[in-house]
């Protein structure tokens, strides 16, 4: 069957390397398909010399997934310009140190789709695949986006965790999966939901991180409890 490279070069399966393509290629969204553009078009000063991928960003990591991580949206300067979710932004800084800490990544930065990353038993995705304005999709842009994590999912067949950084992408999970009523959003929170566990954590986000709510030592733990959760060795 043929076979496609994902973001960290590895080779996909058929299917999931189709549905990346169908990502990538999406305009659904007026809004978000005007503001990913505008970015890369103007660029940050500090990128001025880079060429931005301005796309909509698939997910990438490990097919064999046993932990998924599910994140709000690209960062406009972070995936928008480097075409990896959480790749080229201080929020990623933070989230890949701690799965290199946890043996789920063979590194700890994720600077370009060709930096030699490779994740161990753990998918990172996203709720929402173009940049939004303000990093605010709106509900007709979460809902409109909500097939592709579904398929992914459905493409990660040994997937038993799904890891939402944030309120945002916990709400997503519990309507993906038809939740009611609706556990409430908390760090460390735990909800099984089928053959897949829902785990809460705060978000990798600068405003987190660099005030205390979510350190290093906290999303440790939430990794440790995926890992125990998932199985993964």
């Amino acid at each position: 069957m043929p076979s496609s490279s994902s973001a960290t070069g590895r080779k996909l399966p058929a299917e999931l390397a189709a549905l990346e393509r169908e990502i990538v290629s999406c305009r659904r969204c007026p809004r978000l398909v005007a503001w990913r553009e505008q970015v890369a078009h103007e660029k940050k000063a500090a990128y001025r010399g880079e060429e931005y991928w301005g796309r909509p960003v698939p997910g990438f990591g490990d097919p064999q997934a046993r932990v998924v991580i599910v994140g709000l949206a690209p960062a406009a300067h972070g995936a928008n310009r480097t075409g990896r979710i959480f790749t080229g932004d201080r929020s990623g800084d933070f989230l890949f140190a701690a799965l290199h800490r946890a043996h789920l990544a063979n590194q700890p930065t994720s600077t370009h789709r060709k930096d030699g990353l490779t994740l161990k038993g753990v998918w990172i995705s996203a709720a929402v695949r173009c940049a939004p304005p303000q990093n605010k999709p709106t509900p007709a842009e979460r809902d409109a986006c909500l097939p592709y994590l579904e398929r992914e999912l459905e493409l990660l067949p040994e997937a038993r965790v799904l890891l939402c950084l944030g309120a945002f992408a916990w709400d997503v999970a519990l309507r993906l999966f038809a939740v009611r009523p609706k556990p409430k959003f908390a760090h460390g929170a735990e909800h099984k939901a089928g053959d897949i566990v829902l785990l809460g954590s705060y978000h990798v986000s600068q405003q987190n991180t660099f005030t205390g709510v979510l350190t290093p030592a906290m999303l440790d733990e939430v990794l440790r409890q995926s890992k125990e959760l998932s199985g993964v060795g």
